[in-house]
């Protein structure tokens, strides 16, 4: 059975508005490597890792580029236009889509900093979902 490994997906809808809904990579093995398990490669352009200190915020925006970002430190969170917050913490995976519309806002509320890494993707990439 393949372990679920889910990450959160905020994208723009039908409507104009960012939503969020909850995905899972699929994962295949991969022939000939012992049980190893991996998901549909997908290109990236690059990659950075950010600190953001605590009482940051970004007002509404769409986001820039996709984005998959992996939560490392720190706790804060992230509001759709559609008015849902969801929680940043450690070990959540965020794949950002929503490049048009109202967009999204942030903001930490840790007294520590949020550490991510970002991985910006090509337009209209993103992972299979199982479902």
């Amino acid at each position: 059975m393949n372990p679920p490994v889910g990450y959160v997906r905020l994208h723009t809808g039908a409507d104009g508005a960012s939503h969020f809904s909850d995905e899972m990579f699929s994962l295949q093995e991969i022939d000939g490597a012992g049980g190893v398990l991996r998901s549909t490669p997908i290109v990236a352009s690059h990659y950075e890792v950010r600190a953001v200190p605590p009482g940051w915020r970004r007002d509404w925006g769409p986001a820039a580029h996709p984005v998959l970002a992996i939560y490392l430190s720190g706790e804060g969170e992230i509001q759709a236009s559609d008015g849902e917050v969801r929680r940043i913490v450690p070990g959540l995976i965020l794949l950002a889509e929503d490049t048009s519309g109202p967009g999204h806002r942030v903001r930490v509320t840790s007294d520590e900093p949020v550490t991510v890494i970002q991985i910006h993707l090509p337009a209209r990439t993103a992972p299979e979902s199982a479902g």
